[in-house]
């Protein structure tokens, strides 16, 4: 079932190369599906493509575009057990993982397929003729879709953030073609998810090119599909190091574009005294599970714990549950290699002490989990704190009290997430906290872990630099179609007249 070729304007094409294999990171060895390489013709055709797409697609109805949603989302549950299998296979998460991953992929696409079949009115002013000093014309705020988007499929979640994910759904709902660069992680998972949408898009009757797919490992493929004048948006879920490159090249281009790039944070979390001392058992559990869970591959992951002196019990508690955790399989090799260096990097740092690391080895992908300590003020000195390291691994500060804790969160680089865990009785007096804490992340949470993201209308996964590129703006959620709108006023038309989408 796996071609290892690209999507390319509605046909399946490329040679697959023996040298560009997809990889199990459970047994470090390479799976027999190999796959195509882009170049400059593909280029050239999925630009074309796309943008022949975006003349017709931009006419399509709102509810032929929900249609279309829907139908990939019940293509891909007719895959289940295929996607399931190859995501396992390509990057050692758990079934149960990949069914809960695939289920909130369709889910995401519903909610969008919702959302448009019941739009939010415009914004319609009639015309006041008789207005003085001065009439006032008719006016309609409209929105319009910005043309082709390249969404960059993300390597920690291989269905939910990458070809049918949420940047893939909120672009086509908003009338935007897409091309999805699938990412080297997962190319085979990407293929089944592309042809789900490959299957819908021709039983919905949707214009060849409205969706693309193409594999590339050269850097030189994205740097060039990101140059391109024919597309309009680009969206990435990554690295800090490789979204501020994307980043510097669309700011290169004769005509910038948007650029939504979600990209590092670290979620800290604000444990008060009195919770803690009530909760010490359940807290140091809840926060090991969130630390461990997916071999800590979660953006949301809580790196950064904020926690009274005296507390000693939880530290304990955290000491025994990181020792006798077991080693885990990364989702690719440099990813493993970059958390192990990472790790070594801060365990080499002064004032830094390494707590608890778990047990087996760490050769390929495999990685131990670990627990760090400092104390506020090597927080405050240390730079190397405020990076960080994506895996199983968890810092814990020592704070002598409340007021240090305010201090520490005015230095909090951006983050998607920052968390209290208080009584009733100390969230009343931490107002100073939770109001410093709202201007650095972008979504404040009270007494619960941050992994997990419900996709809703009220949900903002986001937050200032460097957890994305543009606060304004969720990746999650039925408000990230607004990435890929911009406003248009008509003027003095008549009633429903001048509609150009």
């Amino acid at each position: 079932m796996i071609t290892g070729q690209h999507y390319i304007g509605g046909h399946w094409c490329g040679e697959p190369q023996s040298t560009n294999t997809s990889f199990n990171p459970a047994q470090n060895a390479a799976l027999p599906w190999c796959f195509a390489e882009a170049g400059q013709a593909e280029l050239h055709s999925l630009t074309e493509q796309a943008s022949a797409a975006f003349a017709l697609y931009r006419y399509v109805t709102a509810s032929a575009r929900a249609d279309f949603l829907d139908t990939i989302a019940a293509e891909l549950e007719q895959r289940k057990a295929d996607i399931v299998s190859s995501m396992v296979l390509e990057t050692a998460l758990t079934a149960a993982r990949a069914e809960n991953e695939l289920g909130r992929t369709c889910n995401q696409l519903r909610l969008f397929a919702g959302e448009l079949r019941q739009p939010a009115n415009d914004c319609n002013l009639p015309a006041l003729p008789e207005r003085q000093p001065l009439p006032r014309p008719a006016l309609r705020l409209a929105k319009m879709p910005l043309g082709p988007v390249v969404v960059f499929a993300a390597s920690n979640f291989p269905l939910a953030f990458s070809v049918a994910g949420g940047d893939t759904a909120s672009a086509l709902a908003a009338g935007c073609p897409v091309i999805v660069k699938a990412h080297n992680a997962h190319p085979a998972t990407s293929e089944l998810a592309a042809q789900a949408i490959a299957a819908a898009a021709d039983k919905t009757a949707m214009p060849a090119g409205v969706f693309n797919l193409v594999h590339a490992r050269q850097h030189a493929f994205s740097e060039a599909l990101i140059r391109h004048p024919a597309v309009k948006a680009v969206a990435f879920t990554g690295s800090e190091q490789l979204g501020m490159h994307f980043q510097r090249l669309i700011w290169q281009r004769p005509e910038p574009i948007p650029f939504f790039a979600e990209m590092g944070s670290q979620n800290p979390l604000f444990v008060m005294p009195q919770y803690l001392a009530q909760h010490t058992e359940s807290f140091a559990s809840q926060l090991a599970q969130s630390v461990l869970n997916g071999c800590g591959q979660f953006c949301t992951r809580p790196a950064l714990v904020f926690l009274p002196k005296a507390a000693q019990a939880v530290k304990a508690q955290l000491i025994t549950l990181f020792s006798q955790a077991q080693a885990g399989a990364m989702l690719t090799a440099k990813i493993a290699s970059h958390y192990r260096s990472g790790c070594l990097a801060l365990q080499q740092t002064a004032g830094v002490s390494l707590l608890a690391q778990g047990q087996g080895d760490e050769s390929g992908c495999y990685t131990r989990p670990r627990l760090f300590a400092c104390s506020a003020n090597t927080f405050m000195q240390q730079s190397v704190l405020q990076q960080e390291i994506f895996g199983p691994a968890t810092v814990l500060i020592e704070c002598t009290d409340v007021t240090q804790m305010q201090m520490l969160a005015t230095i909090l680089q951006g983050q998607l997430t920052a968390t209290v865990y208080a009584t009733e009785t100390e969230l009343a007096t931490a107002s100073a906290l939770l109001q410093e804490l709202a201007l650095h992340c972008g979504r404040l949470i009270y007494n619960q872990m941050p992994t997990g993201v419900e996709v809703c209308a009220a949900m903002q996964h986001g937050g200032p630099f460097p957890a994305s590129t543009d606060s304004r703006y969720t990746a999650v959620g039925s408000q990230a179609v607004q990435r890929f709108l911009r406003p248009l006023c008509y003027q003095n038309f008549p009633s429903q007249n001048g509609d150009t989408a």
